[in-house]
């Protein structure tokens, strides 16, 4: 419960209330504290005196309860929903260690499958290196020296095949000379009525024959020359193809190296979520989770920066405006013995419910606070480094080093 501040007093004070008053300001205020704390203290309250003592200095302040914190406050390490398996397959830490930066706590299931598809995706980059030198260096040795031969054996077989065909059209151009001849002797002797018409017409159907051999002889020459030339053409063709390094060629085996490129950082990242990392350097506060078992709600461990703590002290929305930066805090805990110095770091910026409570069953449970945070000495630090969340009693000096004056 968070108590406002105390009020200067309206009657003159007791001096054995001030010697007391001095005595807790110098040797510790728990007991000065504990009135503040208490809902039913009124600072206003006229407290009878005979003598005052106004050299004295009376620290007064506002008081609040409070918890122990890291700095950075506690977070709550926990695996990533893209990470595949939710389980966790080894955990690396324990309650009280410390963490550095970037340092792997926990590893997931899902580990080992992300390593093979990484693997995998390794390789397919090494595959697409190599179509791409392939195709940048163009058709092998063997293949362009395979395809000149093919070339120089068509040309071989056209030349054969037109040497063949004008020896069968020059043999059938002689014969057809020939039954020319024939047929004319013989016409001249059918109309001189010295053979009979039949003997004529043999020699003409001869003729005939002779010529329509001589036409399809030149008509096969000629197709064989067309056929061998389309085949010599398409080879040469081929040939040009298999030497030439095209840039289309080029940018589709470049575009699937890129592709598998990207292939292997996706398949990286989607690794590294399974290897749960420490965001920060600092303790391990408590460990949410063992192996084998599925990330809750509370994820797989807390971690907080225990080198430096800090209290939060929860501050009445009507006490706040007498809190300002710099202002030093005494820390109060019967967890702990003595007291706790620090300065005010930070005061919030929104007012909320009230977390901490008084053990006190009459104390207001919907106050209206503001955070503040007051940094720890070092040496107080170490001391209070494992109680995180301690429920802690703070007075805030406000007005530290006045002095009450006589009425």
């Amino acid at each position: 419960m968070i108590q406002k501040e105390s009020q200067p007093l309206k009657k003159p004070i007791g001096k054995g209330l001030i010697y007391l008053l001095i005595a807790l300001s110098l040797s510790g205020w728990s007991v000065y504290f504990s009135t503040l704390v208490k809902p039913d203290f009124n600072f206003n309250q006229p407290i009878a005196s005979t003598e005052t003592k106004p050299s004295e200095p009376i620290i007064i302040g506002v008081a609040a309860l409070g918890r122990l914190e890291p700095q950075g406050e506690v977070i709550r390490l926990s695996a990533p929903s893209s990470a595949g398996s939710n389980r966790v397959a080894q955990l690396l830490i324990k309650e009280g260690d410390k963490v550095r930066k970037e340092q792997i706590v926990a590893i997931m299931e899902s580990h080992d499958i992300s390593q093979a598809a990484l693997n995998k995706a390794k390789v397919d980059v090494e595959v697409a290196k190599a179509q791409l030198a392939r195709v940048k260096a163009g058709a092998k040795s063997g293949d362009i020296q395979a395809q000149k031969e093919d070339i120089s054996r068509l040309k071989a077989e056209l030349e054969g095949q037109i040497a063949t065909q004008k020896a069968t059209i020059a043999r059938l151009e002689a014969e057809v000379r020939n039954a020319e001849v024939e047929n004319k002797r013989y016409q001249a002797l059918y109309k001189a009525g010295a053979i009979a018409a039949s003997d004529a017409d043999t020699r003409r159907l001869r003729l005939e024959t002779a010529q329509q051999q001589l036409q399809e002889a030149k008509e096969t020459l000629n197709r064989t020359i067309e056929t061998t030339k389309i085949q010599l053409d398409q080879a040469k063709a081929t040939l040009t193809s298999v030497q030439e390094v095209r840039p289309v060629d080029i940018q589709v085996a470049e575009a699937e190296l890129q592709s598998a490129i990207a292939t292997v950082k996706q398949r990286l990242a989607d690794y590294e979520l399974t290897a749960i990392r420490s965001p920060i350097n600092g303790q391990i506060l408590d460990v949410n989770v063992r192996p084998g078992e599925v990330v809750g709600t509370n994820g797989i461990a807390d971690i907080g920066k225990t080198d430096q703590m800090y209290v939060v002290a929860e501050v009445y929305e009507t006490d706040i405006q007498k809190v300002r930066i710099g202002q030093p805090a005494v820390i109060n805990s019967p967890a702990f013995t003595g007291e706790l110095q620090g300065r005010v770091s930070q005061i919030g910026l929104q007012v909320d419910k009230q977390d901490v409570f008084d053990v006190n069953p009459k104390a207001d449970t919907d106050n209206k606070v503001v955070d503040v945070k007051i940094r720890l000495k070092p040496e107080d630090s170490k001391k209070v480094a494992d109680l995180t969340n301690l429920q802690v009693q703070v007075l805030i000096k406000t007005n530290e080093g006045q002095r009450f004056k006589d009425e």
